[in-house]
């Protein structure tokens, strides 16, 4: 016993405390590594190597996240496998997968345009889309602080619009889009499958969307994208690190939601909404270190506003759940 009555942590506890807590430090630096990684080398892929196919890009993203959810489910039983049980259900699902493939696609088309850490400052501003499309689709109504935390969001953004030395506007309206379908799958899968029996944990749900997302990339890429297979092909004969590069980045793909969801399951929602927000933070500084784009004050000043935005909307919630 301690001097105070209490009892003294034993050996093994303090192990296996210290055990638990090195397994979370090990599960965010997957985290970081696997999203900022994906990033950088879907930037390195479309705008410096000059692979210029992003929908074939993605349909590889979908390819291994179908064959690698499947024998994380079926196989290593990483989460007990949820079964579909209706057509209604999978065409539910079905109907986010067509807006999940909008949202990626349109992301890795806008990386062919912008700097990574331009890319990062737009995408912050999803709270901003999740609000808009929940007040729309579900007349859901935040308290008036919660939407004044917005405007910094939105301010920061066009102050670093204007600041952004890249500055390309096709990219920026694809980011854009990318960003508010992204938002509208969040707010569409609460709506969609919000019964008891259809709510499936998000390793479940990529496993169903995942192989449907590439039904529907295939034909875009084929008519879009014309002999890409051909071309990639001949770009692996001439160097074969080309496959590595596609092979390494879908695994990575796939890496983002395990890691996403092990975090999710391990952390507490406090932490994980902390450590988000960072995310970008950490993703714009190793971008501009690695591809030495050129950035302004304006601009750095614009995305630190949107992120300030950001968190307060994130307390905001907090405070105000019921």
């Amino acid at each position: 016993m301690t001097a105070k009555g209490g009892a003294t942590p034993s050996p093994g506890g303090l192990s296996g405390l210290a055990n638990g807590r090195f397994f979370t430090v090990g599960l965010v630096t997957a985290w970081y590594s696997s999203n900022i990684g994906v990033l950088l080398l879907n930037k390195y892929l479309l705008s410096n190597y000059g692979f210029k196919y992003p929908i074939f890009l993605t349909m590889c993203h979908m390819s291994a996240c179908a064959l690698l959810s499947y024998a994380a489910i079926a196989w290593l039983r990483v989460v007990p496998m949820q079964l579909v049980r209706s057509r209604v259900q999978l065409a539910k699902i079905a109907t986010l997968s067509l807006v999940f493939c909008g949202s990626v696609v349109s992301g890795n088309v806008s990386l062919r345009y912008l700097p990574v850490s331009f890319n990062q400052a737009v995408g912050a501003t999803t709270p901003f889309f999740t609000a808009v499309f929940a007040y729309i689709m579900t007349v859901k109504r935040e308290s008036w602080i919660t939407y004044l935390t917005l405007v910094p969001v939105v301010t920061g953004v066009v102050i670093a619009s204007g600041g952004e030395p890249s500055f390309h506007l096709f990219g920026f309206i694809m980011c854009i889009g990318a960003t508010a379908a992204r938002a509208l799958k969040t707010v569409l899968q609460g709506i969609l499958l919000s019964s008891e029996g259809e709510k499936l944990n998000s390793m479940n749900l990529l496993l169903y969307m995942a192989p449907i997302a590439v039904i529907l990339l295939l034909p875009a890429t084929i008519f879009m994208e014309d002999n890409v297979v051909g071309i990639t092909i001949e770009l692996a004969k001439k160097d074969f690190t080309i496959v590595w590069l596609l092979l390494f980045n879908s695994c990575l793909a796939y890496f983002v939601n395990l890691t996403n969801f092990l975090v999710t399951k391990h952390t507490s929602a406090l932490t994980l909404q902390v450590l988000g927000n960072a995310k970008g933070a950490v993703a714009v500084v190793v971008s501009i270190l690695i591809f030495r784009n050129p950035v302004s004050v304006t601009g750095m000043l614009g995305y630190t506003l949107t992120v300030i935005g950001v968190i307060l909307y994130s307390e905001s919630k907090k405070r105000n759940k019921p």
